[in-house]
């Protein structure tokens, strides 16, 4: 399929610009506390995102193809599991996959996403449910009274969504007061679209602009995938050097060096990252 988006005439599907987004995240350098094309997690390397953003692309087919979002993220996240080290993208997938929908449907603006997001059902709320059956994903514990709809239980929460009537929407909406990415689903993706245009702005490689979309990024907001794995002052102590990198005080490579070796991870950030890369080459970036 040919489709022109403001820019040279472009020969990738939508569901391989999503692939080549969660690729193009995972090269840009340095990503403080990140695995990058220099850097590792002793359990977690830089081969185990290329082969989870392969192994998504099935999902990313499903959501262009019109499948149910949730349908299609649980497929994304099983494929994207299918290497030795885990869980590599399932916030990423999480924002890619409703982008994918609104773009299949020819509205990818922050109105179009929002749309996607509010016409989820329970059975994609289910299918939500499920994708955390085929890895481990860091949560917080739920709030009382909700640990019949813990994200860890699996499946076996279904049946307690379908009495609720819970869409994926209103679990996200749930969600906002301690997962980012929660309150990207219910703002229409408001940071994501932001970092896109800065992406679209900027120049050079493609791997330098997501650079720096993500430490843009981690200087905004608190990263809430830090606060929940690491706490509230690592959370704020992350985010007030990303600021001091931006100024010029700190050194980019030198901070990403140090969060690896404290095991501090700003994943939401990333997970924003790819999916503003996903926004931008469905706009006309060039690679």
């Amino acid at each position: 399929m040919v489709r022109t988006r403001g820019g040279p005439v472009s020969r990738r599907s939508i569901a391989q610009n999503a692939e080549l987004a969660l690729l193009l995240e995972v090269t840009g350098t340095p990503k403080p506390g990140n695995v990058d094309r220099e850097r590792d997690f002793d359990d977690l390397r830089f081969e185990h995102f290329m082969a989870g953003a392969v192994g998504a692309r099935p999902g990313f087919e499903l959501a262009e193809a019109g499948e149910p979002v949730g349908h299609a993220f649980e497929r994304a996240v099983a494929g994207m599991a299918d290497q030795s080290a885990g869980n590599t993208q399932f916030g990423a997938l999480l924002v890619l996959t409703p982008l994918v929908a609104a773009a299949s449907g020819g509205d990818l603006t922050p109105e179009g996403a929002a749309e996607v997001a509010r016409a989820t059902t329970v059975d994609d709320a289910a299918d939500f449910y499920r994708a955390f059956e085929h890895v481990e994903v860091a949560v917080d514990d739920p709030p009382a009274g909700m640990e019949p709809l813990d994200v860890r239980r699996g499946a076996d929460a279904v049946p307690t969504l379908e009495d609720r009537g819970l869409t994926l929407y209103d679990v996200m909406d749930g969600s906002t007061d301690a997962d980012g990415l929660a309150v990207e689903w219910t703002t229409g993706f408001r940071r994501v679209f932001d970092a896109a245009d800065g992406i679209l702005d900027d120049d050079g490689p493609v791997s330098d602009r997501a650079a720096r979309a993500f430490i843009e990024l981690l200087a905004e907001e608190v990263d809430t995938f830090v606060l929940t794995r690491n706490g509230p002052d690592a959370a704020a102590e992350v985010k007030r050097r990303a600021r001091a990198v931006l100024d010029g005080e700190e050194d980019a490579t030198e901070l990403a060096e140090e969060l690896v070796a404290r095991d501090i991870n700003p994943g939401t950030t990333a997970d924003l990252v790819a999916g503003a890369l996903f926004v931008a080459l469905e706009r006309g970036l060039v690679v």
